[in-house]
């Protein structure tokens, strides 16, 4: 059987890792045992908060719907419940964007919706 050098592409992999924990600090930028682990936790919490980042939004599409909601003499609960009633298939992010570009448009729109 032939001989085969793997030297290549383990240097690459060490190489790739080390190239992914550029920024890093300590050991962990320089020596390929601690960048490795550090890269794994650093893909775990990058995909984590890519989940967490879509709660977080709509969390905050909600508080400014129901601050300009007040504004306008209303509360959000109510409000979603009627729309509900109503049909209207506009989303939170749509209104909370109306809501802080065109606040004229939306408490038109909020006096059609009462």
């Amino acid at each position: 059987m032939t001989r085969v050098k793997r030297g290549v592409a383990a240097s690459k992999r060490r190489k790739n890792v080390l190239k992914d924990a550029k920024g890093y600090r300590w050991h962990r930028k320089t020596h390929f045992r601690a960048a490795k682990d550090a890269v794994i936790k650093a893909g775990k919490y990058a995909h984590r908060d890519r989940r967490a980042k879509k709660r977080v939004m709509r969390s905050l599409w909600i508080v400014r719907l129901n601050n300009a909601l007040r504004l306008n003499g209303l509360r959000y609960s109510p409000f979603i419940k009627s729309m509900l009633d109503k049909k209207v298939i506009i989303d939170r992010k749509v209104f909370s964007q109306l809501a802080m570009e065109n606040p004229e448009i939306f408490s038109k729109l909020i006096k059609s919706l009462k």
